[in-house]
């Protein structure tokens, strides 16, 4: 062989340019492919030109050719640089656009020196062999930064105490949804600090025996009444159970009848009530301790439980033994369908269990989405405490009228429902409800002037009489089930003069946060009426604007571009970019069409059901949310019967194809992810922040939530990876500077520092959760306990039936 002729490479050395080849020809191709289409969509000109030059590049490296590597790191420079450009410095989207280029990149960079006409080139090995170092060092430190939290908003200075703020313990018990009749979510319990955290130890575990399979889900916290703790299942069973021990101390099963609501059973609360002699004689904050429930003075019953059923029942127990109160109602139980008309198994579920008014029990109940025109009432119903009797009913379709229809008669059909917690103002003689829109949530040109009127809007209704006093509304003819999705927080917020004003807090699925005046339903922060798309179907009679809370932050998302498409590599991304541009989308509340089109924030929502938490201490409102984007298409009424015709469906379902019957239209809404389940759009997905309602700006935010039990197509990771998950249930602030949480999509118990945002402690669960964690002191021991119920996360497979409370161990 002449001198003059390079060596032949090695065998193994052209094979493996060969197999590098292929696959920058496969990539290359994909992305050429892909961009056509994209470029047709009016997207972006990135990757057609750039996939035919790596396409070129493979072709050149399946030779064995030098030039093959050169095309290729033009492409990568140049892949670089568009990054940059589109995504800033952001980790993730950065990842998503350089990780798998710069993968194979490395690869090609290592087979340099063994093609032909490298020999042209001085230093060649080393240059090839630096550059290979150089990209496995940048995607070693990809991986390792992928374990770090997303910060969108660092926390800042050290925040103020609160004005006026006073530590003690303003209630002993946990007696409300959302531990006090104000719905804060507020501990005041101060044992467990961000000190001594880390040595929490479970103190005992509790299983229930109901697991949440077929439609269930666990998301009760339990009520707390001096040293025991009263928790409900998703079939609606009651368990007293001792705080200190996990000791069961009655059970009560109230056998539902499950073909009566075949799906969506579920028990966030229960109520407790105590007759006036007995809350003279025992005040509840200084119940004794005891091994278990004292009947007290007054006799049985005097101290009650109350829960709601599946299959519609308000239902009264006593306290003490867990057996009917046979004064209440027809031997302990009121039936809920009563002046309701014809009820649809599953249409009708009262999901958020009763709530205590003074000595009124409140009923609401959860219409299932989509399903007709004619389904149940959202009538609100309030019943005596001690003999069941209706109080009142608030009845949209009845104005000023409180009593119950007539014989023969019903409440009015398919009106706004109350699926969320309401709130009472005992100080006020207020109760405040959190509607949701006329059924079915997708269309409304059927809908009356008096359904529109109070749809997704917070009511304040006298709590004695019903009487309707305001009406402050979120979202005009909501056509995208912007249904107010968790109970109204009442807390006096500090004004521009250091004066405190009685507001109250809502959150919607649409991100924004309302705060206004819980006198008068007036804003308290900045609302504008926004113009927004009026180009409905026919018979569509859509809002020409919609209020936004201008002067709070938005938890979510903005308008979504092309740029914030994502997939894990240019391959996902690339395809959700694809289907971004094909879906119909003219920002918030793009109108319903019959092509498929995003509703952004999605029907989900951003903040759902769990609610928020006061940090009192700080003036912090503290929130968790999810970020998911979804497709929507209504479908003509033929092609959507034939559609439900075809998929078998033997009960009503809220999932695929739903009918909207008495509409021209059916509805399907599916998520929308990458060919490997990954969502669309950028991380994070879900998040947790504190607001500073002083300055009512973001204190810090982060992502919250890790994939460690999920992954691509469904297979679980086992990395912590802090990308931010969706979550459900609601965070629990601490007297003494912690945030507790269980709701996100990995299987821990979070205490986070209410300053900061650090996470300073997690402890695995055996199943995932979605429940507000119970933070009380045991009057017997003097022990704090966090308390977690872990029946299974939404999006996982596991389940279980566990009540776990966590203590700090006993001092030696």
């Amino acid at each position: 062989m002449s001198a003059s002729q390079p060596a032949r490479a090695p065998r193994a050395a052209r094979v493996f340019a060969a197999i590098l080849g292929v696959i920058a020809i496969a990539l290359g191709a994909y992305l050429a492919y892909g961009g056509l289409q994209l470029l047709q969509l009016g997207g972006s000109f990135y990757y057609l030109p750039v996939g035919l030059l790596v396409l070129v590049a493979g072709v050149f490296l399946v030779r064995a050719d030098v030039r093959g590597a050169w095309l290729y790191a033009a492409c990568f420079a140049i892949t670089v640089v568009w990054a940059l450009w589109e995504a800033g410095w952001h980790f993730w989207p950065l990842a998503a656009r350089i990780g798998l280029p710069a993968v194979l990149g490395m690869l090609i960079a290592l087979v340099v020196p063994y093609l032909r006409g490298s020999e042209r080139c001085a230093h060649i090995k080393g240059a090839s062999r630096g550059t290979a170092a150089l990209l496995a060092l940048g995607i070693v430190g990809a991986f390792i930064a992928a374990f770090q939290p997303i910060w969108t908003v660092k926390p800042g200075a050290e925040p103020e105490i609160a004005q006026g703020y006073q530590p003690g313990d303003d209630h002993a018990n946990w007696t409300n949804y959302g531990r006090t009749p104000d719905g804060t979510q507020f501990a005041t319990a101060d044992q467990i600090t961000p000190g001594n955290v880390k040595g929490l130890q479970v103190a005992w575990t509790f299983r229930t025996g109901d697991f949440a399979f077929g439609g269930k889900e666990n998301q009760n916290t339990p009520l707390q009444i001096g040293n025991v703790l009263y928790a409900c299942t998703p079939s609606n069973q009651v368990f007293a159970i001792e705080a200190d021990t996990g000791k069961q101390l009655w059970t009560f099963d109230p056998k539902v009848n499950s073909g009566f609501s075949p799906t969506w059973q579920r028990c966030r609360s229960l109520a407790y009530y105590e007759l006036p002699q007995a809350a003279e004689s025992v005040p509840a904050q200084k119940t004794p301790a005891a091994s278990a429930p004292v009947t007290p003075p007054g006799g049985a019953c005097a101290r009650r439980i109350y829960l709601t059923t599946a299959d519609m029942r308000l239902i009264a127990l006593d306290a003490a033994s867990g057996q009917f109160c046979s004064g209440f109602g027809k031997n302990g139980q009121v039936s809920l369908a009563t002046g309701m008309g014809d009820i649809v198994p599953g249409f009708y579920n009262p999901t958020a269990g009763p709530v205590l008014a003074g000595d009124r029990l409140l009923v609401g109940g959860w219409v299932m989405d989509n399903q007709s025109v004619d389904e149940p009432s959202g009538a609100v119903r309030a019943f005596d405490a001690v003999t069941g009797d209706l109080a009142w009913a608030w009845d949209v379709g009845r104005p000023g009228v409180t009593t119950a229809p007539g014989p023969g008669e019903h409440y009015t059909r398919g009106t706004p429902n109350t699926w969320a917690a309401p709130t009472y103002d005992a100080e006020l003689g207020l109760v405040y409800l959190p509607t949701g829109n006329g059924t079915p949530d997708m269309y409304g040109g059927h809908r009356t002037p008096e359904t529109d009127r109070v749809s997704s809007s917070v009511v304040a209704l006298d709590a004695r009489t019903g009487a309707e006093r305001w009406v402050f509304q979120t979202t005009h003819h909501d056509v995208w089930d912007y249904d107010l999705p968790s109970k109204p927080v009442l807390y006096d917020v500090p004004g521009d003069n250091g004066e405190r004003i009685p507001a109250l807090i809502q959150t919607t699925k649409r991100g924004e946060i309302f705060v206004i005046d819980r006198r008068s339903g007036k804003p308290i922060a900045e609302v504008q009426e926004k113009p927004v798309s009026t180009e409905g179907l026919p018979g569509e009679k859509l809002a020409a604007t919609q209020p936004y809370s201008v002067g709070m932050p938005q938890i979510r998302q903005g308008v979504l571009t092309e740029a914030q498409m994502w997939g894990i590599t240019p391959i996902d991304q690339l395809a959700c970019r694809i289907a971004f541009k094909q879906l119909e989308y003219k920002g918030d509340f793009t109108p319903p069409s019959t092509n498929w089109y995003i509703p952004h924030p999605s029907p989900f929502g951003t903040m759902n059901w769990g609610g928020i938490s006061i940090d009192k201490v700080h003036d912090y409102l503290i929130v968790n949310d999810m970020r998911i984007m979804m497709k929507a298409r209504l479908l003509p009424r033929a092609e959507a019967d034939k559609a439900i015709i075809a998929s078998g469906k033997t009960t009503p379902s809220v999932a695929g194809v739903v009918p909207m019957e008495g509409t021209p239209y059916g509805v399907n809404r599916v998520m929308v992810t990458s060919q490997i389940g990954v969502p669309c759009t950028d991380p994070p997905f879900g998040m947790m922040t504190a607001i500073d309602l002083k300055t009512r700006k973001i204190a810090w935010q982060r992502s919250l939530g890790t994939v460690e039990q999920m992954g691509p197509m469904g297979i679980k990771t086992g990395l912590p990876i802090p990308i931010g998950m969706p979550s459900l249930g609601g965070p629990v602030a601490t007297a003494s500077g912690l945030i507790f949480y269980t709701g996100t999509a990995d299987y821990y118990l979070r205490a986070m520092d209410v300053k900061t945002g650090e996470e300073i402690w997690k402890s695995p669960l055996p199943v995932g959760a979605q429940s507000t964690p119970l933070v009380f002191k045991s009057p017997s021991s003097g022990k704090q306990y966090v308390v977690v119920t872990a029946g299974g996360g939404r999006t996982a497979p596991d389940r279980g039936d566990y009540i776990i409370a966590y203590a700090l161990p006993d001092a030696k």
